[in-house]
This record gives structure tokens, sequence and C-alpha cells, in this order.
């Protein structure tokens, strides 16, 4: 998660950047879901079973919270379909674990929106488009209208919802329409994801864009979050899984803000790029533990071993290396001068393309000039 908005504010402020006290943990409590979205990495649907039950979620709980984890994001499948999903945040509080909540809105009624913004520190819901594209993304006629009715009901209740949005082939044509519509609805938070390929969206490759076309968005995100900036709107533009994102930054402020680049490297660096493993981890409703929500392999099950011994083993192997600074990455990134910002971006979509965990990751769009920095060159 590459927080733009924040960085351009703190940097440009000369003021301390938000940071993570403690790891995160996305945690998919259920694989059920009433929507059948292409991307999915979990391949969810409404014909799964509940397979993880509450008592085993209530063990588990106090052991994430002896293994550094601070945070955990409620995801699924559809989080809101689990009828225990209110006591099983009730006792992260009580372990003192902030909870966000990823939905897609559809579940959230007059009836339930109060204890959902009372219990939830942020809600996150997805709309991948304007209405026909995030209809057919989604693959259900109906289930725009019901998002954005989602958050007009949080701010009504005096919450404010956040915006989530895939960026694929399919929405793409939406892209910047996303724009107008977050400024319409007044939201705080958007959050434009690349596509990783897992799951449903390891089988559809080809619904990725091209990295010129990447770059070309990655240039106007960065743009608006300093046009938000600029005319202080309370917008927070954050981008995922595509750090890379981070050293288009670096250069739009050697650029235009020289003066402050040398503060930008630091915080960028302090940073560390991709954090898969290490201050971001994935708990599935299986019990299997892994380094991020698109990981191809796993480093154990929480409902076999606790949690804090899979999470804590300094001597897992997987763990051990994706929790070097800089990893050690072969191919471009071997020879790049900025690994310590972005740490080698995604291993998923590098394992998807190359079968290796520690290749280049595939959608980087810099080009070999830029990521070679002058010998004279120095920041």
């Amino acid at each position: 998660m590459f927080r733009l908005s924040n960085l351009i504010k703190t940097t440009l402020e000369e003021s301390p950047s938000r940071t993570l006290n403690g790891s995160i943990i996305i945690w998919n409590m259920t694989n059920r879901c009433n929507l059948l979205c292409h991307h999915c990495y979990s391949k969810a649907d409404a014909n799964e079973k509940e397979t993880l039950h509450f008592e085993q979620i209530k063990q588990t709980i106090p052991k994430l919270k002896k293994a550094g984890i601070n945070f955990v994001i409620f995801s699924g499948g559809e989080p809101l379909l689990r009828k225990d999903i209110f006591d099983i945040a009730q006792l992260m509080k009580e372990n003192d674990i902030i909870t966000y909540l990823s939905t897609n809105g559809l579940y959230i009624t007059p009836k339930n929106v109060q204890h959902i913004i009372d219990t939830f520190n942020y809600i996150g819901i997805s709309i991948d488009g304007i209405k026909e594209v995030h209809d057919f993304f989604r693959a259900q006629i109906g289930s725009y209208e019901k998002a954005i009715q989602a958050i007009k009901l949080i701010q009504t209740y005096g919450g404010n919802a956040g915006i989530r949005f895939t960026l694929t082939k399919e929405t793409q044509s939406s892209f910047y329409a996303m724009f107008d519509l977050v400024e319409k609805l007044n939201v705080n938070k958007f959050y434009i994801s690349h596509l990783v390929y897992s799951g449903r969206g390891e089988e559809n490759l080809n619904i990725d864009i091209s990295k010129e076309r990447r770059r070309e968005y990655v240039e106007f995100i960065i743009q608006k979050a300093f046009e938000y900036y600029k005319q202080g709107k309370n917008i927070d533009l954050v981008t995922g899984n595509m750090e890379m994102d981070a050293i288009m930054l670096l250069k739009y402020f050697e650029q235009h803000y020289p003066e402050h680049t040398k503060t930008l490297y630091k915080k960028l660096t302090q940073w560390g790029g991709n954090s898969a493993g290490n201050r971001l981890g994935n708990m599935d409703w299986l019990g299997n533990v892994k380094p991020d929500p698109f990981f191809p392999f796993t480093v154990g099950n929480y409902l076999e071993n606790d949690f804090e011994n899979i999470w804590s083993n300094t001597q897992q192997p997987l763990l051990k290396r994706l929790r070097e600074y800089p990893r050690q990455i072969e191919g471009r990134c071997n020879d790049c001068n900025y690994l310590e910002i972005c740490n080698g971006g995604s291993r998923s979509r590098a394992f998807a393309i190359s079968g290796d965990l520690w290749r280049e990751d595939p959608s980087c769009y810099l080009s070999e000039s830029e990521i070679r920095r002058r010998d004279n060159e120095t920041i």
C-alpha cells in the first residue's frame, strides 16, 4: 500500500509521515460471496460453505497480538455474510487490534449501518467503474447502485467510506470517471489497486493493462494527488500492489520539487516498498497463512499451529528471505538503483509469469534508463 497523498503532504510540509505501528493481516474469514468478480484472488462464490468457526477465530485473536499484529482487515468472500462478524470485531477490540472492513457494500442497510460505523475504524467499498462496467465486472446487475447507496448511507449516519478500484482492461474505461465519482461523493479515501495474478486474476492474465497504459494512469494519479493537496481537498489517494509508483513519485519530485527530493527519498526507504511476509500477511478461511493474499505458497496453518509461532519464526525459509531488505531479486531488479524503494514489487506476479519467486516483477513499467542512475547523479 503506497500512501501517495500522505507522502506528498508530509514531504512538502516537512512533517512526519504516517507510519504503521505493527503488522497488518488481511483475514479472509469466509469464502462465501454474493458476487462473482472477474479478478477475485480467492475464487469466492455463493455456493461456498462456511469452514471457519467462531471458536477457532476466538482462540486465534490473542495470538495475533502476541505476534505483533495491530491491524486486521476483515475480508472474504464477503465478510458481512458472517452472522458473527460484530462479535469477532469486538474480540479484536478487546485485544487492542484495529479493525478495517473490506466489503462490496451490498449488505450495508439502515438496520446495521450504525453498528458497522461504530465497529470498524475504516470501511472500504469496492466500485470497479461506472454502472455498466462495475455490474459486468462483478457479475451482478444492480450491484453498482447498491454500492453507491451503501456509501451514501454510511455518510448519512456520520461515517465515511472509502472506495476501492481495481485497474484492469475491463475497468480502465472508467478510470478517469472514477475520480469524478470520488469528488462527487466526497469520500475521503480512493484506493487504486493494480491487478495481481492470483485466483481468477491469474486465470485472466489477459485482463491486465499494458505497461504503457499503467504508466499513463500512474502519472495521472500523481498529478491528481498534487491537485487535491493544493486545493485543500481531503481526498487521500492510495495505490496498491505496484511499489514502482513510489519511484515515479520520486522522479516527479526530482523534476518539480528538487529541494524536497532528499526528504522524500528518506521517507520512501523508511517505508521500504513491498512488505509481504513482513508488515503484511494473510490468513484464509481454511487456516492457511500466506505472506500476502495473492501468494502462491503458505507458511503454515493457524488451525494446526499457533499463529504467533508461524509468524514469529525467524528461521522459516520463505519468511526469512522475504524479510531481507532490500530483497535479493534477479533480472533487471538486480541492477536497479531503486530496489530499496520498491523492494522488488510483487513476488506473486513474478511467480505467475516466470515460475520463480525471485525474478523481477513483470509489471514494472520503468525503463532501463530510468532504473539506472547516472554515476554523477546523487540523491
